[in-house]
């Protein structure tokens, strides 16, 4: 079997390839989210050159390939699901199994003449190196936290630099993930807002309708502005460490500011903080994902407690609103 057999792909990315990231950066389609997992060639490798391991998640896959660019290497592409690694990992996909049964599949011994598998620093919560030596004889070496490093790295015999093991979250790399939150906020639950109407229409009027969802609505965008859009922006300076406590205050001040805005009366403006909080909170705990503040075990334990408070802060929100409105 020759190296010719194996598909090879360009580190050049196309117009294409930029607008399926977009899409996917703004949640418009998910359906090209994953790449065929696989082995694939970068420039013509030999039996020498090493073996990049990644996820078939399209974004970090066309970074990868994209910063290996004008290097002969092989990239190993495990299946996870179309998640990118960090995710992956947590939820066990980006694994030690899959990554030798992807080794295994691919026939990857065949095309090389070392045992030296590199991993991306991010995944090493899921693959256990020792195990995987152990079991399969490949040599597990974790890379840099970034794609744009692993040229240095292996130019440096890989060995990683502190830098290159440090993880960030700048205010670029925070704001980065905002559409794809503000998407998923806005068209997820405005699809709910004719049928708010038809039905509270039935009972009263359309107009009457129309101002009985104004606050809340406008209490719900506020949540959604604070938790999509705050809480990435001021994360290092919100009091703190859970995502959904910072959520919370996020929200809490845009629901305060919205219903002071719209000079509202006392018990609407309670209510819109209370809603935009709850909204705003669950918002920041989908950042889990993209961020080295918390870890999937600890967001698990987090939510039982903020998830039963989210719901009562927005029933309470509802109550209040019932009150001010029909009760005079």
């Amino acid at each position: 079997m020759t190296e010719s057999t194996v598909p090879q792909v360009s580190s050049t990315l196309s117009a294409a390839d930029t607008i399926a990231r977009w899409k996917l950066r703004w949640r418009i389609s998910r359906d090209g989210a994953a790449v065929s997992p696989g082995l694939f060639r970068i420039g013509e490798p030999s039996a020498e050159s090493p073996v990049i391991v990644t996820c078939n998640y399209r974004m970090t896959f066309d970074l990868v390939r994209r910063d290996l660019g004008g290097l002969d290497v092989w990239l190993l592409v495990l299946d996870t699901r179309g998640v990118n690694v960090w995710c992956a990992a947590g939820k066990g996909t980006f694994s030690s199994r899959e990554l030798m049964l992807r080794a295994a599949l691919t026939g990857l011994e065949r095309y090389v003449s070392h045992r030296t598998l590199v991993l991306p620093q991010l995944g090493a919560t899921g693959v256990s190196a020792a195990d995987v030596r152990a079991t399969s004889g490949w040599r597990v070496v974790f890379g840099p936290v970034r794609s744009r490093d692993l040229k240095a790295f292996l130019a440096a015999g890989m060995k990683a630099t502190p830098a290159m093991r440090a993880v960030t979250f700048t205010f670029a790399e925070r704001m980065a993930v905002v559409p794809v939150e503000l998407v998923g906020a806005f068209v997820g639950w405005f699809a709910l807002i004719p049928f708010a109407l038809l039905g509270i229409g039935a009972l009263v009027s359309w107009g009457g309708a129309a101002a009985l969802i104004a606050q809340p609505l406008a209490a719900y965008l506020a949540g959604v502005i604070g938790g999509g859009v705050l809480v990435p922006a001021l994360l290092p300076w919100l009091p703190g460490r859970a995502l959904s406590l910072k959520g919370a205050e996020a929200g809490v001040i845009a629901g305060l500011l919205a219903g002071l805005v719209l000079s509202a009366p006392p018990l609407m403006i309670a209510a819109d903080t209370l809603l935009a909080g709850a909204v705003a909170s669950y918002i920041g705990v989908n950042f889990t994902g993209t961020t080295p503040y918390t870890s999937p075990s600890g967001v698990e334990k987090e939510l039982r407690v903020a998830l039963p408070l989210m719901g009562a802060a927005s029933v309470l929100a509802g109550v209040l609103w019932v009150v001010q409105a029909f009760g005079g």
